[in-house]
């Protein structure tokens, strides 16, 4: 039976419209790499300040969880996810108008990509937590489905736009991100009505101070960042790598790069959040990391492109658990640590989105002979280290266990 008020007004209604918000954070972090090559040739945009817009965005990112980790419990989460969205309704419209309008195209992707960022910081920090403080069970399953939307959101955007750009012709390409700007718009009013909980009580969440002085608290920070860099070190250059690096068409490149790995991300997802209730999350975990490092050796030194493209989308299937599952072994292990916790863990999560892409250009500079395989090469230290954190979390975990009997 429905609350008086209707659909809006029940519990169902905010999970979709978290659904929703995941997607549109897929659209908004994916919008600038799906287009890097048509930013060169139509607006003479160079490859160094294209890598900087990946700073810029994740950057933003970083910056709006750093102020959201202290001030949005203050602020409201309603209010702050009607603002996300709207702040994501201002940067896809500003990449249509402002490179045209102002002196350099740079400056308006730069302060659209911004805009973005906000928008998508909010989310990450708000829309884990808001699922998490829905009554229910098997808590870790729905955070890992709630993750398959980022995942299908990337997919749909990668897909219809290509499409989009192939029927539209490239010269026309500033109308996606117009069109793409309807979602946002509708989810900022569906969060204006639907009921929003919190997962801890008012001031009974950890302070901060108490959260930087746990030793499993850095280990969660590391785990993060290392998922991160694991994800959009393949993500943000698949487009390119495939188009550029490998040599086969933009529509195909994007198709069988971008896109395949986020629809191997997405059924991971999908699959452990319906059938993951058996499952040891720390195996998974693991197991995910080493098929993530065999993804990138794919992706290196496959022999023909279309191999190269298989180990592109087999890094979507290895790094889909490991972001939501990091989130689940926090509000596992740190019960109290509430929109804080999430918020301080979305940043680690951001500089390692960062820094993954970076460290794949950085490493492509030095060694230009190779290429972005030098880069993707360099980037397997990240699994590497999450599997190894992985391991002192659990002696942590473990060892608090038998303290606290």
């Amino acid at each position: 039976m429905q609350k008086k008020g209707g659909f809006l007004s029940t519990n169902q209604a905010t999970i979709y419209g978290c659904y929703l918000g995941y997607i549109v954070q897929g659209i908004i972090n994916n919008v600038n790499p799906i287009l890097f090559v048509t930013y060169q040739q139509r607006l003479g945009v160079s490859l160094e300040l294209i890598s900087l817009l990946i700073i810029l965005n994740f950057g933003t990112q970083m910056a709006v969880d750093t102020v959201a980790a202290k001030y949005v419990d203050r602020i409201g989460h309603r209010l702050c996810m009607v603002l996300a969205h709207v702040f994501s309704v201002l940067g896809l419209v500003s990449i249509t108008f402002l490179p045209f309008v102002l002196p350099g195209a740079v400056q308006g992707l730069g302060i659209a990509t911004v805009l973005n960022g906000i928008g998508g910081g909010l989310l990450e920090v708000l829309v884990s937590p808001i699922v998490e403080a829905v009554p229910g069970e098997e808590k870790e399953q729905a955070m890992s489905l709630l993750h398959s939307f980022y995942c299908w959101g990337c997919v749909g955007f990668i897909a219809i736009s290509t499409l989009l750009l192939r029927v539209l012709g490239s010269e026309r390409w500033y109308f996606l991100p117009l069109i793409w700007a309807v979602l946002p718009a509708i989810n900022a009013f569906v969060f204006t009505k639907v009921p929003i909980l919190r997962m801890v009580e008012e001031g009974q969440e950890l302070p901060m101070r108490k959260l930087f002085g746990m030793k499993i608290f850095w280990l969660l920070v590391i785990l993060m960042l290392c998922a991160g860099a694991s994800e959009m070190g393949m993500s943000q250059w698949s487009s390119y790598f495939a188009e550029l690096g490998l040599g086969v068409d933009k529509t195909l490149g994007d198709l069988l790069g971008p896109c395949f790995f986020c629809i191997l991300m997405g059924l991971a997802r999908t699959y452990y959040g319906k059938a993951g209730s058996n499952m040891d999350l720390h195996k998974f975990i693991k197991g995910s990391c080493l098929l993530c490092i065999v993804s990138y050796l794919l992706a290196v030194f496959a022999p023909h492109p279309l191999l190269g493209l298989l180990g592109c989308g087999l890094c979507g299937l290895s790094i889909a658990i490991l972001w939501p599952g990091t989130f689940s072994i926090a509000a596992r292990t740190c019960k109290a640590g509430g929109t804080a916790l999430f918020a301080l863990l979305a940043l680690a999560g951001d500089v390692g989105c960062a820094t993954g892409p970076q460290v794949v250009s950085l490493v492509s500079g030095f060694a230009p002979e190779y290429g972005l395989k030098a880069g993707l090469l360099a980037a397997i230290v990240f699994p590497i280290v999450l599997i190894i954190t992985l391991t002192v979390l659990e002696r942590e975990t473990n060892a608090q266990k038998v303290s606290e009997r």
